[in-house]
């Protein structure tokens, strides 16, 4: 049977590693771990298909101030998916076409 060192015992042996070896390490480890896997799209962002951004993140993802994404609110550009109390969640669809929109003009 084959015995795997565990991510705990990995961990204490990097950390007992001088400096140098430890850069090597995870230099090694960013070119290659990840250097054959192509992800999709929906690999990526797949989960937030459904989910909903306060008028915060909304705001960073259209890459626009808060004040504009009111203004685009209140000119019915941008509908809120829900209202809760006095926050407005948007969802990542609305988002996503507003953001094609915006980067034609």
């Amino acid at each position: 049977m084959t015995q795997y060192m565990t991510a705990e015992d990995l961990f204490a042996h990097v950390q007992k590693m001088p400096s140098k070896e430890r850069i090597k390490f995870f230099s090694l480890v960013a070119i290659n771990a990840f250097q054959d896997t192509e992800y999709t799209h929906e690999q990526v962002f797949g989960h937030l298909r459904n989910a909903h951004f306060s008028a915060q993140e909304a705001a960073e993802f259209l890459e626009i101030s808060i004040p504009t994404l009111r203004r685009y609110v209140h000119a019915g550009r941008l509908k809120p998916a829900s209202i809760l109390g006095r926050s407005q969640l948007f969802s990542s669809t609305d988002l996503k076409l507003l953001k094609q929109q915006l980067s034609k003009q």
